[in-house]
């Protein structure tokens, strides 16, 4: 408000070096406080003058250079392209050539906030040469460098299968997966989540990262003190798992499924998350597969997840992932059915806090229903006919007719426990599908029974 932005745009032209570099370190500073701020920065004009001569600059000056321009990349696209426009990209890969790594660090930086807004400008990054240089930051010696490195190619990567393709093509892979076993924390985050960001695009570019060698080592990830590193790792199995059930079978021949289960339970909130969803997907490919989560007792921390988690996302993904399970077989759903998820599920659907989001999913057209069309275990169906909603009633009365009349144990329970009753008590449109079960069941008994 005092107008010290332009009065610090000629300091930047100041023969005195430590004054350039104290100015600019300044303009970082309050480009750096908010999008307003930035963005006053830039109407003064101060980019220009910034990079002008920036090549001749001593690495003090480079360093808070590259520190204004990532201080204003960051705020939104229409900043970063500001940036873009006034020819910073060319200066900071020369930058990404400089002998210091402190410099080296603060254009990585800045090109990692000016590439993760969108693809355009990925796009653009890439375009000035960029991640040839990326790739050689990763493999110098500089923990730092490393971890900003692998962050900024992670930006790049995540927009699309082309752009991830250019990383791969600079042979970046090999070079992270040789990372994961570091013992810095904040290097193996950025690590893992640069190779899930290249994964999840395609079949060839997961292939390509399974590759690497990345199994068993991932897996030991899961059990990281470092909540982050345990998410990450996480992701990176599930962006593998999702595609074919060929990977999910490489994921579960090297003990992965088991892996994320046991971090599953050892872990809280959304941490929980991709690995709630790896075994989703992997139970999604196929009978073998569901049956692979089952036997590595994957259904009990899941139902976990259901009870004690508050946000209604992870409460979704869980259900999700029970209905990808159960949805098989027969055999499949009676392992859901006897962990007594059924009631939990419809306990969600009808409980008036729960979200659309996560009723929609625990609901009808997704994990009971999945559940309840293979379901013939009757013990597990039968406290739900007191408590469930019409939609969900057909489902389970459907079940019901299909069993009965097949089976004398099952008939005779039916009456004592009070089903039949029940059924006696259900309203159905005359004609409808679930007037037909009801008929059905009721053609299982004695007239004066069914009175």
């Amino acid at each position: 408000n005092s107008g010290v932005v332009c009065l610090l745009r000629p300091l930047l032209l100041d023969v005195v070096p430590s004054i350039r570099q104290t100015t600019a370190l300044a303009l970082g500073r309050l480009a750096d406080y908010d999008v307003e701020m930035a963005e006053a920065v830039v109407k003064a004009g101060i980019l220009p003058q910034l990079l002008c001569s920036l090549p001749e600059e001593n690495r003090y000056y480079k360093k808070a250079a590259t520190f204004v321009l990532r201080a204003i990349a960051k705020h939104s696209p229409q900043l970063a392209q500001a940036v873009v426009q006034c020819g910073a990209l060319e200066m900071l890969v020369i930058c990404l050539e400089d002998f210091d790594p402190g410099v080296k660090e603060g254009a990585s930086w800045a090109l990692g906030y000016i590439a993760r807004h969108n693809p355009e400008l990925s796009q653009a990054v890439v375009d000035a040469g960029a991640v040839p240089l990326l790739v050689l930051c990763i493999q110098e010696p500089e923990i730092a460098l490393k971890r900003i490195a692998a962050s900024t190619l992670s930006d790049i990567s995540k927009h699309s299968p082309e752009l991830a393709q250019t990383v791969v093509d600079a042979g970046a892979i090999a070079h992270l997966a040789q990372m994961i076993p570091n013992p810095d924390a904040k290097l193996k985050r950025q690590v893992l989540s640069a190779l899930s960001q290249i994964a999840k695009h395609s079949v060839d570019l997961a292939e390509l990262v399974v590759e690497a060698e990345i199994f068993p080592v991932v897996l030991t990830c899961l059990k990281d003190s470092d909540e982050y590193v345990k998410k990450n790792g996480a992701t990176l199995i599930r962006e593998i798992a999702k595609h074919t059930p060929e990977l999910s079978q490489l994921i579960v021949n090297s003990g992965g499924v088991a892996a994320v289960i046991d971090c599953i339970g050892s872990c809280r909130g959304t941490v929980r998350l991709p690995g709630i969803m790896t075994l989703g997907y992997v139970a999604a490919h196929s009978e073998n597969l569901s049956m692979a989560v089952i036997v590595s007792k994957g259904i009990p921390p899941l139902c976990l997840c259901l009870v004690e988690e508050h946000e209604d996302h992870i409460k979704a993904a869980a259900a999700w992932a029970l209905g990808q399970i159960g949805r098989h077989t027969t055999e499949h759903a009676r392992h859901v059915a006897v962990a007594n998820v059924l009631p939990t599920l419809l306990d969600i659907f009808v409980d008036p806090r729960s979200s659309e989001d996560l009723k929609t999913k625990a609901s009808r057209f997704k994990a009971l229903k999945n559940i309840l069309q293979k379901c013939t275990y009757l013990p597990a169906l039968e406290p739900l006919l007191h408590e469930a909603p019409p939609n969900i009633m057909k489902h389970i009365i459907g079940q019901f007719s299909k069993v009965l009349p097949h089976d004398n144990k099952a008939r005779r329970l039916f009456v004592t426990t009070g089903g039949l009753k029940k059924v006696q008590e259900i309203k159905a449109e005359p004609g409808s599908l679930l007037q037909e079960y009801i008929n059905t069941i009721n053609n299982c008994y004695p007239e004066e029974i069914v009175r």
